[in-house]
């Protein structure tokens, strides 16, 4: 826990403190914390506004909470250490806001048809007949961070697109681009096709979806980037690295005013690229705040070549 980020550490606690307070609380007195802090339909009587947060803290069992936390400890550890606390915590946060819309969106469209199955009604009178069966929606609550988690993977994947991994059940490692596009076509295809059970299948792809325009966002106006403690917007320099790195640019200034060899500025260079790997590889396994000065000075010069 001592090499975990500081927000990825108390996110870690925080859920899994709730977990056990609803199992007590459940058990003892028959409070049930995941009904009131869980996200209602927006039209049900028990719908409060806070639980558009408060419902990713929550979860519906011990293998839902593992998994949603398993995947926050593998990849919020190094989204965290390469953007810093203060940015990591708002993504994570709007994020999981963003999803919990998503999820309200589609269950309105969900009851809207139903209701229109029976007797066809517009927009306005589906939002009267909702509110006299207000109690019934209450069943309708969504709980657990997975919007907020699939922001994150969203986030690793576009910070390090060609970085391989392992996921099960796949015995081959894979780009973690094309393994973050697989998981929203998959989520896509299960929330279109209607499986999946109890799976909020579009609170997912709602904070992908949230999290790809806030990164969007970021990029285009760098001044609104939370992380200028570690240098003006660390996010565009990982992105210029790698964009830089898988292309060649022989008719560049500097590569017609070098005066060495082809063979000595290619071996220089791989020899750069492979020292930044190695600090990139760094940053995913310990986190950012594991380098030392002269990796994180290596890294930020490396940066602003051009």
């Amino acid at each position: 826990m001592g090499n975990i980020p500081t927000i990825t550490k108390n996110l870690l606690i925080i859920n899994v403190l709730v977990f056990l307070a609803t199992l007590v609380l459940q058990s003892g007195s028959g409070i049930d914390l995941n009904n009131i802090f869980g996200l209602h339909f927006f039209r049900a009587s028990d719908f409060r506004v806070y639980q558009l947060v408060t419902y990713m803290f929550m979860h519906g069992g011990f293998t839902h909470l593992f998994f949603n936390m398993f995947a926050l400890w593998m990849f919020g550890v190094v989204v965290e250490g390469v953007w810093g606390p203060r940015k990591f915590l708002f993504y994570y946060i709007a994020c999981g806001i963003g999803a919990g819309i998503m999820q309200e969106l589609a269950q309105f469209v969900e009851i809207y048809l139903q209701l229109n199955e029976q007797a066809p009604l517009g927009v306005g009178e589906a939002f009267v007949v909702m509110g006299k069966i207000a109690d019934q929606l209450n069943a309708l609550t969504t709980v657990g961070a997975s919007g907020a988690i699939y922001a994150i993977l969203l986030a690793f994947g576009m910070i390090f697109p060609e970085n391989k991994i392992f996921i099960f059940p796949i015995p081959i490692p894979i780009k973690a681009k094309w393994f973050v596009m697989g998981y929203a076509a998959l989520e896509l295809f299960q929330a279109m096709a209607g499986t999946g059970g109890n799976v909020a299948h579009l609170a997912h792809l709602g904070g992908m979806i949230f999290g790809f325009f806030m990164i969007r966002y970021w990029q285009r106006h760098p001044s609104h980037d939370f992380s200028q403690r570690r240098g003006p917007n660390a996010f565009e320099k990982m992105k210029d690295f790698y964009e830089r790195h898988s292309q060649s640019t022989p008719e560049s200034p500097r590569e017609e005013t070098r005066t060495e060899s082809d063979w000595d500025y290619n071996t220089r260079k791989k020899a750069e690229q492979d020292e930044v790997d190695r600090i990139l590889d760094k940053i995913r396994k310990s986190g950012y705040d594991s380098l030392t000065r002269e990796e994180k000075q290596r890294l930020f010069d490396q940066s602003k070549r051009q």
